[in-house]
Formats: structure tokens, C-alpha cells, sequence
């Protein structure tokens, strides 16, 4: 499998799984956020599309926590 059609395996089932979960936030970001990970892992020679798409859900996970813990401080102190 070229490393083009294990990046898309790869997104599309990170993706699907936050959309189904109710988790994913804005596209773009969203997108980003997968994609970026996804390519953290290729420069560390991952190449099973699973695990990929396992760590980009946990980073998209991560990413999510710290911009809900910043909107709360936001709330809180104004």
C-alpha cells in the first residue's frame, strides 16, 4: 500500500471515529490537528494505518482537552 493511500486509510478512520463520537470540532482544525499527527508518526516509520489513525485520535483527544481546559480559564477569569 503506497504511503499516500495509508495516510487517507489512516485520516478517514480517525475522522469518522470523532465524527461518530460526536467529538470532532471545527473541519479545518480538526483536519489539522489529525494530519499533523498522522505525519509525526510517518517520520517515525510508523506505517500501520490502525495505529496512525489510534494516535491521531489521541492527539486530536489531547488538542481538544487543552483548548476546553483554555476555555475555561477563559470563563473563569475573563
Amino acid at each position: 500500500m503506497s504511503i499516500r493511500c495509508t495516510v487517507e486509510s489512516a485520516f478517514f478512520i480517525a475522522w469518522s471515529c470523532l465524527e461518530q463520537s460526536g467529538e470532532l470540532g471545527p473541519p479545518d482544525e480538526s483536519a489539522n490537528v489529525i494530519l499533523d499527527a498522522i505525519e509525526g508518526q510517518l517520520k517515525t516509520g510508523e506505517r500501520r494505518q490502525l495505529m496512525l489513525a489510534n494516535k491521531a485520535i489521541d492527539a486530536y483527544r489531547a488538542h481538544a482537552a487543552m483548548r476546553r481546559s483554555s476555555w475555561d480559564r477563559e470563563a473563569r477569569f475573563g
